[in-house]
């Protein structure tokens, strides 16, 4: 059977709540599960509960059309997308408590027929553990890793490869790996992505569909590493970095990316050290640009230190909060973790600054800091950090800042 009347997704987050709505509004029914009730709420409602273009309008649409709705609990479908964090625990592993707890719960309800896919970013034999967890609640049921193509429930790994601000484009525009356990896996994921995907979708099996999204931000992050790591060798030779970049880009075959205060956001942050896991002995580039992007925040820190210290009383105003320019999301954010450190450090009075962000985090209200407006902290502030370019900051009067000592990590001034 290729045909999906009703689609499952479990987690509806930054992944699954757009991926959702694409669906729901090609005409598929939507059951989500997500366990946070007021999430739940808030989409039964019509209105997503983070910021993404045109999100707002298309989630109220499907769920006015009663093609979306959403659960605290998992129900029977055709199919099923699993979408939940696989968060970097402390000791370098990955914490697949989630994916088992979507997977055990998806169990009771599978039929003979069914698909399960993960969307889910996870290390190299996720997939495998996935149907694992399900076969041993459901005995009554094979899985691909007992039967082969003769699985009653067919398993497969289909990493989502979405872009915050660019969200509902990119689940329709993406080209996309997909993995099966087996042949007839991977040919019922094809259909189903088939539904919304207007692009290339290249057949796998799971575990290099695993790799490949691992493998595709690894390689991102060894070449902002790079980057990093050319703007303090150029600090040292008082060489403007971005100048400098753009100059070798003009080779064809260069394409280096721009530096930073580090690397954020679910991806790039958090995958290459899967790989590393896998294979500590073998993945030395990967950890060494791991470990060069994670230590950015505190060379920041210490140049503003630097900078700071001819001040009687520095005033510093940090421009932005976020992972990354024009979103919301503070995930693994190197911003945040600059502001802590500069705390720790106090180098001076702060000024945290970000318009899209409403709140913040519990790691910094707890130091006694809070939002300023923009245009109080420029006036205020002696010391002008920028840490996220977001458009709002870029077009910010250069006579404001003259007379200030500004640290511009992204190179737009």
């Amino acid at each position: 059977m290729n045909t999906f009347e009703k689609i499952s997704v479990v987690g509806l987050g930054h992944i699954g709540l757009p991926t959702a709505a694409v669906f729901a509004n090609k005409g598929v029914k939507i059951v989500g599960t997500d366990k946070n009730e007021a999430v739940v709420d808030s989409i039964n409602a019509g209105k997503p509960h983070f910021y993404e273009p045109n999100l707002d309008v298309l989630v109220r649409r499907v769920v006015e059309s009663g093609k979306l709705s959403a659960s605290t609990a998992v129900m029977p479908a055709d199919a099923f997308l699993v979408a939940v964090p696989t968060p970097l625990c402390g000791d370098g592993h990955a914490d697949l408590s989630y994916v088992q707890a979507a997977a055990e719960a998806i169990a009771p309800v599978l039929e003979a027929g069914n698909l399960v896919i993960l969307e889910s970013t996870s290390p190299v034999g996720t997939t495998e553990k996935m149907a694992q967890w399900m076969a041993a609640i459901r005995p009554d049921l094979s899985f691909p890793h007992q039967k082969g193509e003769m699985s009653d429930v067919n398993i497969a790994h289909c990493p989502e490869r979405l872009l915050p601000g660019r969200t509902i484009e990119e689940v329709v525009n993406n080209a996309r790996v997909i993995g099966g356990m087996t042949r007839k896996c991977a040919q019922r994921a094809l259909s189903l992505y088939r539904i919304v995907v207007q692009t290339e979708c290249k057949v796998t099996n799971a575990r290099t569909a695993e790799m490949s999204k691992l493998t595709e931000n690894a390689y991102r992050d060894v070449n902002i590493a790079f980057a990093n790591e050319l703007s303090v060798i150029c600090d040292r030779h008082n060489i403007n970095v971005w100048e400098l970049i753009q100059m070798a880009n003009l080779h064809p075959r260069v394409d280096i990316l721009s530096p930073g205060p580090g690397v954020g956001g679910h991806c790039i942050a958090v995958d290459p050290w899967f790989i590393v896991d896998g294979a500590p002995e073998d993945a030395k580039i990967i950890r060494m640009a791991r470990e060069i992007n994670d230590a950015m925040p505190k060379v920041v820190c210490n140049k503003v230190a630097q900078q700071a210290m001819s001040l009687a009383k520095p005033v510093i105003a940090c421009l932005g909060l976020t992972y990354k320019a024009d979103v919301d999301d503070l995930r693994e954010s190197p911003a945040v973790d600059v502001v802590l450190e500069l705390a720790d450090m106090a180098v001076g009075e702060l000024l945290v600054v970000d318009p899209l962000v409403q709140q913040l985090p519990q790691s910094l209200a707890e130091l006694g800091l809070s939002l300023t407006d923009f245009d109080v902290a420029v006036d205020r502030a002696n010391v002008i950090l920028l840490l996220v370019d977001h458009g709002a900051f870029k077009s910010i009067d250069r006579e404001l800042i003259k007379d200030k000592i500004v640290v511009d990590t992204r190179g737009i001034w």
